[in-house]
């Protein structure tokens, strides 16, 4: 079986995995909730640490877990902090399946394979160690009935189930409302918890795209001032480059001219 205690993404998942039907509640908006887990994780790990509404890398040096070592060397490639809704709303393809790989290999889940309408080919997984996920479920009920401020690791994995929407999954109904209603206030007891719980509830709302759209009237506006379309600044040396050129072969003058590459 797995080791007593699981990662924040792990328990995500955990929580996230319905025991009825193999399958995980709010599989869209937990596949960003992971990518924010893992965060979490990595700053409890002293890897990173917020720095505004920006991840910082603070030490680089491996945790030992591939999954989340992978993430801190993305991180840590992108060579000054990123802001957490970008990093969240970032392509996470295959995210979840790998921690569901993961954690099968730990015994703490096993595949089904089943089929959809008789037809295509599914996998569901199986909780086997449910002990590990009664005593996360139990943390967070602890927190919510005591109203007892909890340790930053179940404060961040409140926020984090709140911010994916596992409420209506872990407390469903009326009877569940209040229940509910603590799960989001517990989101104030972690700081990165806090941060990267509104980023994950930002991505999801579009935020990151509004802002980009919020760009857009002002380059227009500069259009309607200055006649041009605003362009890249390595655009704008490219296209310096050009004139030079142009100028050279009209005086005659043959000149060599260095194009400088864009890089992506």
């Amino acid at each position: 079986m797995g080791r007593s205690r699981r990662t924040i993404p792990e328990e995500l998942l955990l929580l996230a995995l319905d025991p009825a039907t193999g399958t995980t509640a709010q599989p869209q908006s937990l596949d960003l909730g992971l990518a924010g887990a893992q965060l979490v994780e990595l700053a409890l790990a002293g890897r990173i640490a917020p720095d505004g509404d920006r991840i910082a890398v603070v030490l680089p040096r491996p945790t030992g877990d591939p999954t989340l070592d992978s993430a801190l060397e993305l991180l840590r490639r992108r060579g000054s902090p990123v802001r957490a809704v970008h990093w969240i709303g970032g392509p996470r393809l295959g995210l979840r399946q790998t921690y569901l790989s993961h954690l099968e290999r730990c015994g703490m889940v096993h595949a089904v394979d089943n089929q959809m309408c008789g037809v295509l080919p599914t996998t569901r997984y199986q909780a086997t160690d449910t002990a590990v996920s009664r005593q996360i479920r139990a943390r967070l009920d602890t927190a919510i009935r005591t109203g007892t401020p909890p340790d930053a690791r179940t404060a961040a994995l409140a926020a984090l189930a709140h911010a994916v929407g596992l409420g209506k999954h872990l407390y469903p109904g009326n009877e569940g409302r209040s229940s509910r209603s603590r799960l989001r206030d517990l989101i104030r007891h972690d700081p990165m918890g806090g941060l990267v719980a509104h980023a994950v509830m930002d991505v999801q709302n579009g935020v990151a795209g509004q802002a980009a759209a919020a760009r857009r009237p002002q380059q227009q506006t500069a259009t309607r001032k200055t006649g041009h379309t605003p362009v890249p600044a390595a655009m704008a040396v490219v296209g310096q480059s050009h004139q030079v050129a142009e100028t050279s072969r009209r005086r005659g003058v043959t000149r060599a001219v260095v194009r400088p590459s864009l890089s992506h």
